[in-house]
């Protein structure tokens, strides 16, 4: 069973501030693999046990920069947001899932999940109203209105270990507030508090709209308060590169949820 053109949403997520950001992203992260010869990003360790390491690194790389580029471009576009869609899941399935099956209770693996939880999300929104008629797919992966509140859904769980990762790893969130700013320790608890917040308002529909944009807003602040400093006082550290890519396409994941409720009321 098909989505109907009165079910098919009026593609908000995709004409917003959020795609060409995230589109951005994913190039770089792919230029990124393509150089390195490595994954990295968020999704990391890849199993050191599969053969092929960089080649399959730079297929990813590939794979980013082609779905990046054509989202971009406006070209393509369907056939971009399946692609992004499918790869983002396969990143869930075999890297987060098992060290949550094997460690459930090591909160480290519930925020990494939480992570490309919100990069699957925005992948959602855009294979939801950009991906066209998936045929068989769309009844495991629904498309339209349904499958577009299904990815909200999971951007708002997502936000909830990424909070509590906050309070398991105060001292670590702590180091990240930058030093100028007063009251660091309360910044840290605060923030924490604040992606659970938004996590539960998206889930319960309870100002959704402000919640996902002030997510989204939180995370770039992160981006540019504290990561790409960070870059510019050592450019070419690699680890901090990842680290400010990384943060830059989570928060334009976030920001790809936000617009998907653009025309939708603030206050309900």
């Amino acid at each position: 069973m098909t989505d109907t053109a009165q079910d098919r949403p009026r593609n908000p997520g995709a004409s917003g501030f959020g795609l060409p950001y995230f589109a951005l992203g994913l190039v770089a992260v792919g230029i990124l693999n393509l150089v390195s010869g490595d994954f990295a990003q968020r999704w990391q360790p890849f199993p050191t046990w599969v053969p092929g390491h960089a080649g399959l690194a730079r297929v990813s790389g590939l794979v980013l920069l082609a779905c990046g580029g054509a989202l971009l471009s406006k070209r393509a576009t369907v056939i971009a947001s399946r692609v992004l869609f499918g790869y983002l899941l396969l990143w869930i399935v075999l890297l987060r899932v098992p060290p949550v099956l094997r460690a459930p209770l090591v909160e480290v693996n519930w925020e990494s999940l939480g992570e490309i939880a919100v990069l699957t999300a925005a992948g959602w929104v855009l294979y939801a109203e950009l991906g066209g008629d998936p045929g068989a797919w769309n009844r495991v992966w629904p498309t339209g209105e349904r499958g577009v509140r299904l990815a909200r859904w999971l951007f708002g769980a997502a936000l909830l270990p990424i909070g509590l990762s906050h309070f398991f790893y105060i001292k670590e969130t702590i180091s990240l507030v930058p030093s100028w700013m007063p009251g660091r320790v309360g910044w840290a608890y605060f923030c924490g508090a604040a992606h659970i917040a938004a996590g539960l308002a998206v889930l319960a529909a309870t100002l959704p709209r402000l919640g996902a944009t002030l997510e989204a807003v939180m995370i770039t602040g992160f981006t540019l308060l504290v990561w790409v400093p960070a870059l510019f006082a050592a450019p070419t550290d690699l680890a901090r590169l990842v680290e400010t890519l990384d943060s830059w396409i989570i928060g334009a994941g976030a920001w790809v949820v936000a617009d998907s409720y653009r025309g939708a009321s603030w206050t309900r």
